[in-house]
């Protein structure tokens, strides 16, 4: 986030081309970037498209950025990037109130010269463009027959890292062991760095139930075993959309997810209040349930809003977006 807007500044210069919108991701220094380009922008328009967001980011206490009190530096790029923008996407509704709704806390930190009455300008300039994926590519990998399990497989197809609460994931886990369920664990994702000690130690206790453990190579295994799992249990602490739910799910996973955060723009909770959950004990009841009942055979879940994150519909949305916005700016 610090030097990309110089190298791409100069490389954008280098080009010599013009643009009508230059569309940034929130990991750019905007306001940087376009002070450095200077009239090469040449009229176009800006944007920046949130994917995630540096002031409602959930730190993991043993970062090293926190540690070194950098977390307000990131954020304040998001800040400014967004005040210096033309146009402010986010990938979903959530994403946008919450970082709205965090400004006034985040300026409030500075003793002086808070700015607030910029949060306003910035409110008027956002947007949901929720995010849209390939989700088709997975129809290509699905079973032609049923697969018919006694065992319901449990699925974990996220990032492992902090944000996703894999320590949680891991105690409900532990507690259908210790009931004696019978179940089977999925363990999918990529990891970096070195490998967080509570997926060890599961490999370790959980050796009898885990059928996958760790990062796939190809997209084509990813998908079948997506397609192979019945259950998405999700305890994410944090999702700013949710990719890996929304491809579960379009799986025909049936999906348990905290009732907050995005997931509730992907299913309709008064039409699946069952596949949402408050608390962590209410979790344990419905999954305890699902299991002893074997429902998970029979789910069925609305995907009418998952569907509609595939590219076929909502590359339609993006085009009037960067249209209306292009328009602004046209001479």
């Amino acid at each position: 986030m610090h030097g990309g807007a110089i190298t791409l500044a100069q490389e954008f210069k280098d080009r010599g081309k013009s643009y009508d919108i230059i569309l940034a991701s929130d990991m750019l220094d905007l306001s940087l970037f376009v002070s450095l380009i200077g009239e090469s922008i040449a009229g176009a328009a800006t944007a920046i498209y949130f994917h995630e967001n540096q002031l409602t980011y959930p730190w993991s206490p043993r970062d090293k950025d926190t540690q070194k009190g950098r977390d307000n530096h990131y954020a304040f790029i998001n800040y400014s990037s967004a005040l210096a923008a033309d146009k402010v996407f986010f990938n979903s509704n959530y994403h946008k109130n919450s970082f709205l709704n965090e400004l006034p806390k985040f300026l409030a930190q500075y003793p002086d010269f808070e700015n607030k009455s910029t949060i306003q300008s910035i409110r008027e300039k956002c947007e949901t463009l929720h995010l849209c994926m390939d989700l088709k590519a997975f129809d290509l990998h699905k079973p032609i027959e049923a697969i018919e399990n006694d065992a319901p497989t449990i699925l974990w197809n996220h990032r492992w890292e902090y944000d996703k609460n894999p320590m949680g994931f891991f105690r409900v886990i532990n507690i259908l062991r210790k009931r004696r369920l019978p179940f089977r664990l999925a363990l999918l994702g990529e990891h970096f760095q070195v490998e967080p000690p509570y997926f060890a130690k599961a490999k370790q206790q959980l050796s009898d139930k885990i059928i996958q453990y760790g990062h796939v190579s190809s997209f084509e295994e990813y998908a079948s075993w997506l397609w192979r799992s019945d259950i998405a249990l999700v305890t994410s602490v944090q999702d700013f959309f949710g990719g890996s739910v929304v491809e579960s799910i379009y799986c025909n996973a049936l999906p348990l997810l905290p009732n907050r955060l995005a997931y509730p723009e992907h299913i309709t909770i008064t039409n699946q209040k069952d596949c949402f959950y408050e608390q962590e004990k209410d979790l344990v009841e419905k999954l305890v349930e699902i299991i002893e009942t074997k429902s998970w055979k029979s789910a069925s879940i609305d995907k009418s809003v998952i569907d509609s994150y595939d590219w076929t519909h909502g590359i339609h949305k993006y085009d009037s977006a960067f249209e209306e916005l292009a328009s602004t700016k046209a001479p």
